[in-house]
Order: C-alpha cells, then structure tokens, then sequence
C-alpha cells in the first residue's frame, strides 16, 4: 500500500494505530497545496512579533536563505521502466519504523503559535508514524507531552554546569523519553535583529504592538493567548532545567538562558555515560565535529546551522552532509534539518547519504493555520511528494537511492 493511500493504517513507534480516516478538514486548508503555502496564512493569522520570531534568523538571514538556494544546485538523475509499484518510503532509526523519511524538528515557544503547540505537533507526528522532537524552550512540560505520544524524542540546551546537566539528563530519563537530541550550536544568543524589528523579545514584553496586533487578530487572542492563560495561568519555561524555569515575561529568562560558552565534548561524553538510550548531537555542520561525536559514543548526529538562527554565513548542511557520511561511513545515521519545504528537497538529502531529514518552519505555521489538522495536511503534502518523485526517480524504498540519482549544476 503506497503512502498516499486514502485510508492507509500504519503504526507509530510507540505502537498506536494511526489512519488517515475521513474527516472533514479546516476550509483554509483546501488552499494549502504545498508547504510554502502555509507560511503567508501564518502571516495573517499570528501576531506580527510572533510570526516575525518564527520566520526570523540571525542578521541579514544569509544562513536562512541558503539553506533554500542550496537544493535549487542539484538536479536529479531519473530511472525508467523500474518496476516501482511496490515502493515504500518507511525508514528504520533508532530500532524503530518511521512512515516516512523525515520527522518535526524542535521549536521554542509553539505554544505562543497555537494552544498546546507542542502537544499539537507531536499528536499529529504520533498519528503518522513520524518522529517530533520536543524543544527544551517549550511552555508546556515534557512529562505531559511523553505520556500521550511516547514517541517523541526531546532536545535539550544543556546549563552550564554538570550538576544540572545530571539532573536535567535524569528528568528526561524519568518523564520516559527514549531519543535525546542535544543541541550544541549555541554557545551565546544569536544577533537576531529581525526580532527587534517585529517587536519580540526575550522575555516577552506585553507591548502597544502586541497588543494592537492581538486585537487585530483575534481568533488567536482568544484561542491560543487567552486560553492558555485562562486553563494554565502564566507560561513558563518549563524544560530547560530539572525544574520549572522563568515564567515567559521574567525577567531572568535571559540569565537561565546563558552560561553555556563553557560547555565541551568532556560534557557530552558525561552525558553518555549517563544517558541509557540513544543519544543524537545537533548543530554540527563539519566533518571534525561529527567525527567528534562518533568517537564520544553518539548514536546520531543531525547536520543543523539552526534554521540561519545563529552564526549569518554559515554553511547550509546541505553542503557538508556528504563529506560528514563519507567519514563517517552508510551504517551511522546522519541526519539534517535547514531549509526543508519539498518531497524533492528530503530525496536529495536521502541521496547525499542522509538518513532523514526535520522540517521545522512550515510545520509551526501549519499548526497556527489550522491546528493539528493543518500538521496532518502538511504532512501528508510532503509525504505525497515523495511517494510521487519516488516512482519517477525509478526507486522502490528510500535505501535505493545514492549520489548516482543526483548531479551537480553547472
């Protein structure tokens, strides 16, 4: 049974029967046609300093914008008369059977883009058989995200101190995650001056712009904003630490925040001592570091310049992501996120050696859009996609695919 069947039954890794069954979708979502799509419906729906945090990146958004025009420089090499009415694009990871090559990838706040946002995510992520990474700067805490979707991986920015670091490591542990992802890129806060510009700011400042834009909006005042206060009271930062962190509007969040230019690989390696289940290492981009990773006893790495959030001018993953498999070898999981829109875009990464890739910006504002089901459609946008450059690449599974399906540009 293909991908794109209308009423297909897979199982996600925690063992639940997810189907695709009827129901009557948002109309807004018959708009939606890929997932570049959502991204101006987002626009009018959210709060200009809310959607300008999510569409934003460091500085002059060089990084951001790259890891867009980087897949615009392969073209594909196709295969005819292949016998591809059998194909499959589930993957195995981790000692698990995911759906499709690629899963959500961890971000901050999302419950400022819809309520519950990461419960949001992860549902729609369980329901089909993906992976969804939790973010440690979410506002809703790990332990109840886990329990319902049991699948979900949680990413950590570690404190700057092993004390912390144990503890945090061990509430992970407890709350029952059996993924950690920990994400090293960010060793001060970024220059992010599109944030200034929209108005956002950490800690969230109640502001006449806010505000006015609230207003202007209200569907999301009344559905995200003042239902979340009314059913949960202030949002804090609830997983950057063993225990509950800065409400969002502190004035210490920036000071929870930083202390991490001290971290090392002496600090990874602790972690993997500690640490029982597989361990992923995200935001390496060159060759030295993933082999760094391998050496200390990662399970994984995740190829990430932060979505451009970070370091303005540094490489696409894209770029590095055959020169890191080649060193590392076909049997370690290598996997990337940045820039991410197209069925196309994840193939080419699968043909680099890649062994899935994590979509983060459209999955967020398919979530504000229109809720859990807009995740569902979007997901299932891309997965159709691939199910469809599948059979016209003449590939039967993703594991048929290598750099012989590509070539470079001129």
């Amino acid at each position: 049974m293909h991908a794109n069947s209308t009423n297909e039954t897979v199982m996600s890794p925690s063992g639940t029967a997810a189907t695709s069954a009827d129901r009557k979708p948002p109309a807004v979502l018959a708009r939606m046609l890929s997932l570049h799509d959502f991204e101006a419906a987002a626009r009018a729906r959210l709060p200009r300093p809310i959607f300008g945090y999510i569409a934003g990146a460091a500085e002059d958004n060089a990084s951001r914008d790259d890891n867009r025009e980087v897949f615009d420089e392969y073209a594909f090499v196709t295969r005819v008369l292949r016998d591809v009415s059998r194909r499959t694009q589930a993957v195995e990871l981790f000692g698990a059977r995911y759906a499709s090559p690629f899963g959500i990838a961890p971000m901050g706040i999302a419950a400022l883009s819809v309520y519950r946002g990461d419960l949001v995510l992860a549902r729609a992520a369980r329901d089909a058989g993906v992976p969804a990474i939790m973010s440690a700067t979410s506002l809703i805490p790990m332990e109840d995200v886990v329990s319902e979707c049991p699948g979900t991986w949680f990413q950590a920015y570690l404190p700057g101190d092993q004390a912390r670091i144990d503890a945090l490591v061990d509430r992970v542990r407890r709350a029952g995650f059996q993924v950690l992802v920990v994400t090293v890129d960010i060793p001060v806060s970024a220059n992010r001056e599109n944030n200034v510009r929209s108005g956002f700011s950490t800690p969230l400042r109640p502001s006449l712009r806010l505000a006015w834009d609230g207003m202007l909006r209200p569907r999301w005042l009344v559905e995200t904003l003042l239902r979340t206060w009314a059913r949960h009271g202030m949002p804090h930062f609830e997983n950057s630490f063993a225990t509950r962190g800065a409400p969002i509007v502190s004035s210490s969040v920036m000071r929870d925040f930083s202390a991490r230019d001290n971290l090392g690989w002496e600090h990874m390696s602790a972690i993997r001592r500690r640490w029982p289940g597989p361990l992923v290492i995200k935001g390496l981009i060159g060759v030295d570091d993933a082999r760094m990773a391998k050496r200390i006893g990662a399970d994984g790495v995740i190829l990430s310049n932060h979505g451009g959030r970070q370091l303005d001018g540094a490489a696409s993953p894209m770029r590095t992501l055959e020169r890191v498999v080649q060193a590392l070898g076909p049997a370690y999981p290598v996997m990337i996120d940045g820039g991410f829109r197209r069925g196309s875009d994840v193939l080419k990464a699968l043909a680099l050696g890649a062994r899935m890739a994590f979509v983060g910006r459209p999955f967020n504002y398919a979530a504000a859009v229109a809720g859990e089901s807009g995740v569902r459609h979007a997901i299932g946008l891309l997965r159709a996609e691939i199910d469809r450059n599948m059979a016209m690449l003449g590939v039967d599974r993703c594991e048929a695919l290598g750099p012989d399906a590509l070539i470079r540009k001129a």
